[in-house]
């Protein structure tokens, strides 16, 4: 599959976040995801955009890369984060409850960048 690119923006208490992301908005689409991917920009990421808000289960089933997964709810605010998940491991990673969006991210970039749980996430047409 292919996924359209666009830009997004983390608000954190440190400021603006921009990322490049793909967007998958697909069953094949999310089915594909980030899997067999050796490497990934640092300022990109992939972000899961739902067409309704519900509980998401996740999995690093073929993933190469660990990444940060970010559970972002219906008005653009995060909920969860889980770090550094663990490549090609197949225990699932919940939401714990009804998100519209997950954003996944080089491992380690959250905190990096500051992103705790109770920022905003926009992407244009989605998360405004």
């Amino acid at each position: 599959e292919t996924f359209p690119v666009a830009s997004l923006t983390i608000e954190t208490k440190a400021g603006a976040q921009k990322i490049s992301v793909e967007v998958a908005t697909t069953p094949k689409q999310y089915a594909q995801g980030l899997m067999y991917r050796r490497e990934m920009a640092s300022d990109a990421g992939m972000v899961f955009v739902y067409q309704r808000a519900g509980k998401v289960s996740m999995w690093m089933k073929n993933t190469l890369i660990p990444l940060d997964m970010v559970f972002i709810d219906d008005s653009g605010k995060i909920t969860k984060i889980v770090e550094r998940t663990t490549p090609m491991s197949l225990d699932i990673i919940s939401s714990g409850g009804p998100v519209r969006g997950v954003l996944e991210l080089n491992g380690g970039t959250t905190s990096r960048l500051g992103v705790k749980a109770g920022d905003r996430v926009t992407l244009s047409g989605v998360f405004d």
